[in-house]
C-alpha cells in the first residue's frame, strides 16, 4: 500500500489522539489516591476505548468502512484482511467486555485492580502494534 494521502493521515491522527487520551485517562484513574480504591471499571472502560480507536485508526488508513461496534474481535478480524499482526493481539479481545457493561451499575463490580492493569497492558500492546503498522505504511509523524 502506498503512503496514505494527507486527508487520510489527518483522520488517522485524530483517531490516535482520542485513543491516546483514553489511555492517559486510564493511567490517571488507576493512580487515583484516596480511601476507596480507584474506579477500576472506568480504567478498564478507557483502556477498551483506546484499543478500539487504535484499531479503527488502522482501518481508516486502509479506507475500510467499519461498522459501529465496540467488539475488539470484529475490529481485529477487519484488520487481519490487511495484515497478519492482528493475530498476535487475540488477548485484547477480552477488552470487549469492558465496552458497555462497565458503564452501568451492577455489572462493573467485578473489575479488580489486576483486571484494570491487564486492560491497560492490552491497550498498550494494541497501541504499540498499530503505531508500528502505521509507520510501516509511511506514516512517520504519528
Amino acid at each position: 500500500m502506498k503512503t496514505p494521502n494527507e486527508e487520510v493521515q489527518r483522520k488517522v491522527r485524530e483517531w490516535l489522539t482520542y485513543a491516546d487520551d483514553d489511555l492517559r485517562f486510564a493511567h490517571i484513574g488507576l493512580a487515583l489516591p484516596g480511601e476507596q480504591h480507584p474506579p477500576y471499571h472506568l480504567v478498564a472502560y478507557h483502556a477498551q476505548q483506546c484499543a478500539e480507536k487504535y484499531l479503527k485508526a488502522y482501518l481508516v488508513c486502509h479506507g475500510v468502512d467499519f461498522p459501529r461496534t465496540h467488539n475488539i474481535s470484529t475490529l481485529l478480524e477487519l484488520c487481519s484482511d490487511h495484515a497478519e499482526w492482528p493475530l498476535t493481539l487475540r488477548d485484547a479481545e477480552e477488552l470487549t467486555d469492558y465496552a458497555v457493561a462497565t458503564r452501568y451499575p451492577g455489572e462493573a463490580a467485578g473489575v479488580t485492580a489486576q483486571d484494570a492493569q491487564r486492560a491497560i497492558e492490552n491497550a498498550e500492546r494494541v497501541c504499540n502494534r498499530v503505531r508500528a503498522a502505521l509507520r510501516e505504511l509511511g506514516m512517520e509523524s504519528i
